[in-house]
């Protein structure tokens, strides 16, 4: 019985993906080699992985903390929702009207080329240190990922279907829901998850800077308290909130909604 039980634990094993198994041993090799520079650094210039988990569940029960991290969650949400409706707006305008192409090329790269700390600067002279400075900054950041991400998609899309479904007479309205949604449905998701991993990194710069809340204004303090501990939890943190959204949140949906519409 246990020899069977070990076969069965085997071959469980040899089943897993070489893959998972590199990234498995590159995780730990990083985990190490942090541990053995921490252990010869001091803890004001690199603390080691088991002080940034504790200090990291001490501000998970800290409630001025949790409100902060609300807060960053409220600017990310809201700036992915406006990049992402004004991406694909653009993208479907060029889509369908290509006399626009061109214009929307340039802004597409003007934004592309415009410095993050130029729009926090901007912003601030704008609207002032408040959430909407936060929320301007992220959005207009993650816009040419979308726009461009999008346009990709719509550029890609089956056109011969999408003329068979305009034969049958379909209005451009419906020809939008039930045909280039369902079609776009790897491409929205792709830009979901690209704007999801860049939006956490602008916004703590954006909060830095221009806001009043959120995460990266607990790092604003922890700077000047010089407390190299609580940046390094905040930043496990905020790893481990993406980390988490992408695998547990947007993958399984975009999986479950390829199979609903037949997707490959």
């Amino acid at each position: 019985m246990s020899q069977s039980k070990d076969t069965g634990i085997r071959e469980r094993l040899f089943r897993i993906p070489v893959g998972v198994w590199t990234a498995h041993v590159l995780s730990v090799v990083v985990l190490l080699v942090w541990a053995g520079a921490a252990a010869l650094l001091p803890d004001y210039l690199l603390p080691g992985p088991h002080a940034v988990v504790w200090h990291a569940a001490e501000l998970l029960t800290n409630p001025l903390f949790l409100l902060n991290g609300v807060y960053s969650i409220f600017h990310v949400c809201a700036a992915i929702a406006a990049a992402f409706i004004v991406g694909l707006l653009l993208a479907l305008l060029v889509h369908f009207v290509p006399a626009f192409r061109r214009a929307i090329g340039r802004l597409n790269s003007f934004l592309s080329s415009f410095s993050t700390i130029g729009w926090v600067f901007l912003s601030i002279f704008w609207f002032g240190f408040n959430d909407f400075t936060v929320i301007f900054v992220v959005a207009v950041t993650l816009l040419p990922f979308a726009l461009s991400n999008l346009r990709a998609g719509l550029a890609e899309l089956d056109h011969d279907m999408i003329e068979l479904a305009k034969s049958f007479g379909r209005r451009r309205r419906r020809l939008v829901r039930l045909m280039l949604v369902p079609l776009m449905i790897p491409y929205l998701f792709a830009t979901l998850r690209i704007c999801l991993g860049v939006a956490w990194k602008v916004v703590l710069t954006a909060e830095l800077f221009g806001g009043s809340s959120g995460l990266g204004n607990q790092i604003s303090r922890a700077r000047d308290e010089f407390d190299i501990p609580a940046i390094f939890s905040i930043i496990l943190i905020i790893v481990v909130i993406v980390y988490m959204t992408d695998k547990l949140a947007l993958e399984p949906a975009q999986m479950r909604l390829r199979r609903n519409y037949a997707i490959s």
